[in-house]
């Protein structure tokens, strides 16, 4: 099979909505977009797939399938080819080559942002793409594609885009470290960074984490207002993505995080809700509540494979600080879980 071919701007023009958008940013899509070809009798895709693409036939003709019935048929250049194949997610029917195809296929979440922004008229395509080196890391799409973005309001997705800037870093650069102030929140769009932790036992450091694309730091001394309680290197060449403090808070933490009060908490864990008790072991040792698992806040990322994702998480500490920091790391993550306003103490949770 011949390596995707650039698409030209024509192709994408006789596409709906695709038609609509301004010509700079057409030409944007373009440069991110290539023709594709497929053989006759392959599938392009399954009935019940969520694979988050956006799907127009450029030449030949599809099967379309629901079980082992044929539902529809769609060619090539015909009125009903101006849309997507089958939009949808998850898909509602399997689509299969009945020729050799040619085809373009577009990250959905990407294509419904540029398609946004092309009709507030507030910021170009081109423009928010940063130029070349930017447009080559596809650094949008990397972010799009984080878990968290997903729950993020579209009005704060944009400005969230507006406002992030970037960042080249060198292998062994030191990009936050322990025990400095919280400014920036980062995402890694380009290579791979270790977190190492320092301790009175390891003034080395412990290595808690390596994180790699598309995986973020520095949220923790945001959210509880301290110090940083971690080391971050980059472990190759990279590249970054970071948002001032006030506009982390604003349009990514807020919208993420969830607070319940005690009543509601305690509903939770009846209906089988975990408690998950972010403070020092010691804390946890001293008082904790019936059945609550403990994780220290430093060992999230460390421990956040021992989770079980399908099961909500109520998290706790003294204050509330460190369990949203917690929270909002386990909500990046896919996982459902909300503080418990006030923590321990504001609810009088503890030894008397």
């Amino acid at each position: 099979m011949d390596e995707p071919k650039p698409v030209d701007i024509e192709i994408l023009r006789g596409f709906s909505p695709l038609d609509g958008l301004k010509r700079e940013n057409l030409h944007a899509l373009a440069r991110k977009t290539r023709l594709q070809e497929l053989d006759s009798g392959r599938v392009l895709f399954k009935e019940g797939e969520s694979d988050k693409r956006t799907i127009y036939l450029v030449g030949g003709e599809v099967e379309l399938r629901v079980g082992d019935r044929t539902v529809s048929m769609l060619r090539a250049g015909t009125p009903e080819a101006r849309i997507a194949i089958a939009p949808g997610q998850p898909r509602r029917v399997t689509a299969r080559a009945l020729s050799d195809i040619t085809y373009i296929a577009m990250d959905s979440d990407v294509l419904d942002v540029l398609i946004t922004w092309d009709q507030t008229g507030t910021y170009e395509v081109n423009e928010i793409a940063g130029g070349a080196a930017a447009d080559a890391d596809d650094w949008m799409t990397v972010l799009l594609q984080t878990k968290a973005f997903h729950r993020i309001p579209p009005a704060n997705l944009q400005a969230l885009f507006m406002r992030m800037q970037h960042v080249a870093c060198k292998a062994g650069e030191t990009v936050i470290k322990q025990g400095a102030e919280g400014d920036y929140f980062y995402v890694i769009t380009k290579g791979t960074a270790v977190v190492t932790r320092e301790t009175p036992m390891n003034r080395d450091g412990l290595k808690l984490a390596e994180l790699g694309v598309g995986e973020s730091f520095g949220e923790e001394a945001l959210i509880s207002d301290g110090k940083r309680n971690a080391t971050i290197t980059m472990l190759t060449d990279g590249a970054l993505v970071r948002l001032g403090k006030q506009d982390f808070i604003e349009l990514l933490n807020e919208p993420l995080l969830h607070w319940v009060d005690l009543e509601h908490a305690r509903e939770m864990i009846t209906r089988g809700a975990r408690w998950l008790d972010v403070r020092l072991p010691s804390e946890y040792e001293s008082f904790h509540l019936e059945g609550a698992i403990n994780v220290p806040l430093y060992f999230i990322r460390l421990k956040v494979k021992t989770l079980d994702p399908k099961v909500p998480y109520v998290v706790v500490c003294d204050t509330g600080r460190r369990s949203s920091a917690a929270a909002f790391l386990l909500s990046e993550r896919g996982f459902e879980a909300c503080c418990l306003q006030g923590g321990l103490s504001g609810n009088r949770l503890g030894p008397e």
